[in-house]
């Protein structure tokens, strides 16, 4: 790994000092548009300079995000200060926190858009993660991200602030692009972007979208990610506004990567015998197929290849209308449908020798047997490990519309909406567990008993490799319908001074229902394990889940008002700074519900209180932005899903106070750019007491939120070698963390630097391009495993690693 990490670093240096500075000019691969020009329509009534905006924002054109080519949205968004973002997962179902809000991960406390509009009007349903439903490809013509602020009273559930990808639209230049890319993982992606205009100055059209196929960067035996994206849209243009009406099509299929093993000696990881840490996973295609009789009948079977597979069709429509008067109407709709195969390998805790696991199954003394499932050849793997092996079905659906009214006067505009959400989610799961050797080319193994006989009751702990057949069955449903109603006013006090203030009114309602289960076996079924023994020599089927015909049904609203107001003066053109306060909430989250069908009053939405000030400094050359603030939630829960289904039932008060800095400068006469963003921040539990589930009192009042680095940036300085020819190397730092709330000091995750290089060439309208990810192969933990609350034999420690060095290099064509 090591030699790779140095050929990596040195096959980029090599073109890093290539060539010497010889251009004064502005580089045409330049990195950065003028904030000083930027208008951004992201919780703001009506687009305004980002100078003007008393808002917290970062933004990303189509070009800077073509100069970062971030591997995943999450990689993209870890350029925004305030925003902790967890990428070890994949390319989708990553994790993103928002300044310091605590959560069991996915988007829970933001909502990502799509042209204004939700992706999915809950970011944070369980395993649908937002990210699984959206792709950045070359049809992105930029990003606006907001944290906090007015992010409540234009979304529902966004406290923590919204992530608008914003697509592109046609003109009368017809102009495209197309991109090849390839990788050391086996990647092959291809872009294209085509738009211009039907009827000039009328009717314009856009469309894009990308096919893509790999190996992953961890080694699965099989294509990790297969499949693509494609959007379109179509805008007539008329005198007193337009109609726009578009389409998108997803059908991706991702492995999604969770905890191996790590040895850990306090702040030293090193890798587990047996384990690559950096390329390593136990996702692997040698334990991907499932197939087992149901205790209802039948068989149930699953393919590990699938991964995270959705099949998202979006249907949406925009209009605007100038009334006449300084009146307009601006309307905006979308019906979202949405079937996702969700499978994945989740450790069931840590690995455990074959003794200890004998033991845990029964089994005195030596009388155990390991043998593989593959050819029966009796084994003693110095490890061994249990694996969920876990299949979930989602089908969902969401209706939106917002309709807006705005109204210009001399001094301001007044913005009344009225927005309308209806969504539904039906899942279905079946969990197995699996035993497998503790190796990141797992194979499945068979444990038997030799103090007993083959025909024996309870001789064999497994069947085919699986010691817990569908363990857990899970049929759930839930629906919301939002009613919101919003008001935002902007003012202009003096030239120099401005106002803005909103409010949002949420009569939301929301009902679902849980089927109650039961345990059989397969003692009686007349099948046989292997051709010859009844079910009763293996105690695998012991423990079947079957759906009954009982339903527990619920109902929950919430009526609630959101609010924030603001100040900001505009000291000069490239100086300003504000203040905003804001009040705001999420409701309960899905397996809140869950967890208390039978006692609603046990869960209450979360609520929030930001106060944020502001200092931002924007010129052609050089951009800065200082935003202190400090926060409050109420009533956060906390609904981890262990390996046996249940859930953490916790409820706690937080605070934190914190800096978030974003900076941007281009030197020496442009040879030199160089972005940053960091965020300091000292995130603690409040009122933190109660009883665990094993009944135990516990005080976490004071104590660090869990997962929270307390300091975090991202640097990245870029040489101009060339007018066409620059380089640049980049660097994310992630502070240490607790796994969890106890902050024991065992469940420290260490603090990580990860590099990255690359370099560009633009010869005419094509452009080359290498990029590297982490060179230098660090171990770097996002996240433990909360799966696992203890670490496991030793000083084994399951834990999520970001993903090994890795390079692409691609082609990109302008027309």
């Amino acid at each position: 790994m090591k030699k790779r990490s140095i050929f990596l670093l040195a096959g980029i240096a090599t073109l890093y000092f290539n060539n010497t500075y010889a251009q004064e000019t502005t580089p045409q691969d330049s990195t950065r548009t003028a904030s000083i020009d930027q208008v951004v329509i992201t919780g703001n009534s009506n687009p305004k300079k980002k100078i003007e905006s008393s808002t917290a924002i970062s933004t990303f054109t189509a070009k800077e995000i073509q100069k970062q080519n971030p591997i995943s949205a999450a990689a993209l968004l870890q350029r925004v200060p305030g925003f902790a973002v967890e990428t070890s997962g994949g390319e989708v179902g990553n994790n993103l926190f928002a300044r310091g809000i605590p959560s069991a991960g996915a988007y829970e406390f933001v909502q990502v858009q799509e042209d204004g509009l939700p992706v999915f009007e809950d970011g944070a349903l369980q395993f649908a993660n937002a990210d699984n439903f959206f792709r950045v490809d070359n049809s992105v013509s930029r990003l606006e991200a907001l944290r906090g602020g007015s992010g409540s009273i234009y979304a529902n559930n966004s406290p923590g602030g919204l992530i608008n990808f914003i697509t592109k639209e046609g003109s009368n230049d017809f102009k495209g692009t197309a991109k090849l890319e390839t990788s050391t993982y086996g990647l092959m992606r291809t872009d294209v972007n085509l738009g211009g205009a039907l009827v000039q100055d009328k009717l314009f059209f856009n469309v894009g979208g990308f096919y893509r196929t790999d190996n992953g960067i961890r080694k699965t035996g099989f294509k990790a990610n297969n499949g693509g994206q494609i959007r379109m849209n179509l805008k007539y243009v008329f005198d007193k506004g337009y109609a726009k009406v578009y389409y998108k099509k997803l059908d991706d299929r991702n492995t999604f990567f969770l905890p191996i093993p790590l040895s850990q000696n306090g702040n030293d990881l090193k890798e587990f015998s047996g384990f690559d840490a950096n390329y390593g996973t136990y996702s692997y295609r040698a334990i991907s197929q499932l197939n087992i009789p149901q205790a209802g009948g039948g068989f149930f079977n699953r393919n590990l290849e699938d991964g995270i597979h959705p099949r998202v069709d979006v249907l949406g429509a925009e209009f605007k209308y100038d009334l006449g008067g300084n009146f307009s109407v601006i309307n905006k709709t979308r019906y979202t449908n949405i079937n996702m195969n969700y499978t994945g390998i989740f450790p069931a805790g840590g690995p455990q020798t074959m003794a200890d696991f004998a033991k845990s199954e029964g089994i005195t003394g030596n009388n155990y047997q390991y043998s593989l499932v593959s050819n029966g050849a009796i084994v003693n793997p110095a490890y061994v490990q249990k694996l969920g092996f876990w299949a979930i079905d989602k089908q969902m659906n969401n209706f939106v519309n917002d309709l807006q009214f705005n109204y210009k006067f001399d001094k301001g505009n007044v913005t009344a909406g009225f927005y309308k959400s209806n969504w539904k989610s039906h899942q279905y799961w079946n969990w197995s567990n699996i035993l497998t050797t503790a190796t990141d080319r797992p194979e499945l193994l068979n444990l038997v008993d030799t103090s007993l006989t083959p025909a024996s009751t309870g001789y064999s702990k497994t069947y085919n490799g699986v010691t817990d057949m569908s363990f857990l069955v899970r049929d759930s449903q839930i629906q919301g319908s939002l009613n919101d109603l919003y008001l935002n006013l902007d003012y202009n006090i003096t030239d120099n001074l401005s106002f803005n203030g909103g409010i949002r009114y949420s009569k939301d309602s929301y009902k679902g229902y849980g089927v109650n289960t039961t345990t059989s076996n397969l003692n009686n079924s007349g099948l046989t394990t292997d051709g010859t023994h009844s079910f009763l020599t293996t105690t695998a089927d012991d423990n079947m889940s079957v759906l009954g015909n009982k339903y527990t049904y619920w109902y929950y609203d919430v009526d609630r008002v959101s609010f924030t107001t603001a100040l900001n003066y505009k000291i000069n053109r490239e100086n300003a700074v504000y203040a905003r306060f804001s009040n705001g909430f999420r409701s309960p989250n899905e397996e809140a519900y869950y967890n208390n069908m039978n006692n609603l009053s046990a869960i209450k939405p979360v609520t929030t209180n930001q106060l944020e000030v502001g200092y931002k400094y924007y010129s052609r050359t050089f951009d800065l932005a200082v935003i202190p603030f400090y926060s409050t939630l109420k009533n956060l829960s906390f609904t981890d899903v262990f390996s046996d289904g249940t859930s953490e039932n916790k409820f706690a008060n937080t605070t934190n106070f914190g800096v978030e800095l974003e900076g941007y400068a281009r030197l020496f006469n442009n040879l030199l750019e160089v972005t940053f963003n960091g965020t300091i921040q000292n995130p603690k539990y409040k009122n933190f007491t109660g009883m665990d589930a094993a009944g135990n009192f516990f005080d976490y009042d004071g104590n660090t939120v869990r997962r929270m680095p307390k300091f975090y940036f991202n640097i990245s300085p870029a040489v101009n070698i060339t007018k066409e020819w620059r380089a640049y190397v980049s660097m994310n730092y992630y502070g240490k963390r607790f796994q969890d709330e106890a902050n024991t000091d065992k469940n420290i995750l260490p603090s990580f630097s990860e590099f990255g290089a690359g370099t560009s060439y633009q010869l005419g309208k094509i452009r080359f391009a290498v990029d590297g990810t982490n060179i230098f192969n660090t171990i770097g933990i996002t996240e433990g495993d909360p799966r696992s609350p203890l670490t496991g034999t030793g000083d084994i420690r399951m834990a999520r690693p970001i993903m090994g060095a890795a390079v692409r290099a691609s082609i990109t064509l302008d027309f």
